[in-house]
């Protein structure tokens, strides 16, 4: 649909919406009156076909009729030679000799002509096998038609005299059967082609008449809506001007517009509206201005307080892991000297589980603290090894928890990476693995390498993680009876990240798996 963007293009849309109009209507009325012209041309042509038809039959008939009164009077008196000559005398004496077209013609059976005044060459020849340029016998078929008792009509193509040219023409021919005679007369249709031609000039006259008459009515509707457009737009242009001082002069006071000076009703209607909208503009504007004043007078307050309880909190964290250190490693050191005196039983081994459990939160936790501030370097190590390792310091947990670890690991792969940021990987996967996998069944630990790296995997039996989007976010957590702070996978995230590491997770209702692929220019093998 077409939109008008302004008054001009509505104007403009307008004008050649009514010359289209106008131009389909002037089509539409020329199309019927040369349907109608065209009906009239073949009436006209029927009439003058049929009165042509009735005219020489007429004659024809009159003519028979004056030959068989002519020969029952003297058949007694005169020989046939002698009555067939008297007619053919009395037919040329009786003809109009001004007329080239009207004339009658006389073939006995066999096709010799007998009287033919426009063409005295042919009389005493027989024409029967004459053709004319169509190819039609035309002297063969005057003769056969003209035996029927009522006669008949044959169109073919003849000579005219007057124009020295063929020309279609109809004739009609009866025999005289007692003297073997074929008697006929024509008329040349081409004269009602004058008569169509004069049609076809009034014809033309007419629809002239009717395009100049459209023609000014198209000229009078585009000048109308030219004028319309200039003054409208004169008017329009003034009330706009009126409205748009008005927003101006409203920045400034908040007095009414003068509606004395607007025209339009329509935009009386607008001002009014404007002149709501800007003072409720203004409301609103104030009411924002205090109520955005407000707002950052309390977001500052608020920010105050959350740095000092952040700094609060950072200390709490740095203070707590300081204090656990010290009674943590007594614990630890006084384990180890109690196995080497005593046999190990399930108390000393939840006791040591515990122990650990609390090592390596401790261990996070100091991470959290020094990650900023410590410059964590690589070196090359044995990958196999240190998760054995890692697994180990785990086992007294997973036994603890009725879990146990199946293992694949090739050995030796070797890798150039920070020990401390590998413990947090392997840490908080194995713990978190230990975590959420359900009672009595196995955690599968596996290590290979191929050519584009090392892969290290952790394959739980355990329930389906729903939001994998938000599970390396900061302190979420998908079972919070579990425990936990939420911070182990986001510090591996952190840490996968910054050394382009791939994670990918994979869960379902059976398992969940966790697996993450160090990159080959971050690994050396042996």
């Amino acid at each position: 649909m077409i939109k008008a963007k302004s008054l001009y293009h509505l104007i403009l849309y307008s004008i050649i919406f009514i010359v289209i109009l106008i131009s389909f209507f002037t089509f539409i009325i020329i199309e019927n009156a040369f349907d109608d012209f065209q009906e009239k041309i073949e009436i006209i042509k029927t009439d003058y076909a049929n009165k042509q038809k009735d005219a020489i039959r007429n004659e024809i008939e009159k003519t028979i009729n004056f030959i068989y009164f002519y020969d029952n009077k003297y058949k007694n008196i005169k020989s046939k030679e002698e009555m067939q000559k008297d007619i053919l005398e009395i037919i040329e004496s009786i003809r109009d000799k001004k007329s080239m077209d009207n004339y009658l013609f006389i073939y006995d059976f066999s096709g010799t002509s007998l009287y033919n005044p426009m063409s005295k060459h042919y009389e005493g020849k027989n024409l029967f096998k004459y053709k004319d340029k169509t190819g039609k016998e035309v002297i063969k078929e005057l003769i056969n038609i003209s035996k029927d008792n009522a006669g008949g009509y044959v169109e073919y193509m003849w000579l005219k005299p007057q124009e020295n040219k063929e020309v279609q023409k109809i004739s009609y021919a009866l025999s005289y059967k007692p003297w073997n005679w074929t008697i006929g007369t024509g008329a040349y249709l081409n004269e009602i082609d004058k008569v169509v031609v004069q049609k076809e000039l009034e014809y033309d006259e007419k629809i002239s008449n009717y395009i100049l008459q459209i023609l000014s009515l198209t000229i009078m509707l585009v000048l109308y809506s030219i004028f319309i457009y200039k003054n409208a737009t004169i008017l329009i242009v003034n009330d706009v001007k009126t409205i748009g001082k008005y927003f101006k002069d409203s920045q400034l006071n908040d007095t009414p517009i003068n509606q004395n000076k607007i025209i339009f009703g329509e935009f009386k209607v607008i001002a009014n509206y404007a002149y709501d909208a800007m003072h409720n503009i203004k409301d609103k504007n104030n009411m924002l201005n205090e109520l955005n004043t407000h707002l950052e007078n309390t977001v500052t307050k608020q920010t105050k307080q959350l740095t000092q309880l952040v700094e609060k909190q950072k200390k709490f964290i740095k203070n707590s892991v300081h204090e656990i250190n010290t009674p943590l490693s007594i614990i630890q050191t006084n384990l180890d000297l109690y196995k080497m005196t005593n046999p190990v039983n399930k108390y000393i081994r939840n006791i040591e589980s515990g122990a650990k459990t609390i090592q390596y939160i401790f261990d996070d936790l100091s991470f959290m603290i020094k990650k900023d501030r410590v410059n964590y370097e690589k070196e090359i190590f044995n990958f196999s090894e240190y998760l054995k390792n890692r697994l180990e310091f785990f086992d007294d947990i997973s036994t603890a928890n009725s879990l146990f670890f199946v293992t694949n690991i090739q050995d030796p792969i070797f890798i150039n990476f920070n020990k401390t940021l590998l413990q947090r990987i392997l840490d908080n996967n194995i713990s978190n693995a230990i975590k959420y996998s359900f009672k009595d069944s196995p955690i599968y630990i596996k290590l290979l390498q191929d050519d584009l790296g090392i892969i290290f995997e952790v394959k739980t039996t355990s329930k389906k993680i729903e939001n994998k989007e938000k599970i390396f976010n900061d302190f979420y957590r998908e079972n919070d009876a579990r425990g936990g702070f939420g911070l182990g996978l986001r510090i591996v995230k952190e840490i996968c990240d910054k050394n382009n590491v791939i994670i990918n997770l994979d869960s379902t209702d059976e398992n969940t798996k966790f697996t993450y692929r160090f990159s080959k220019n971050e690994n050396t093998t042996s």
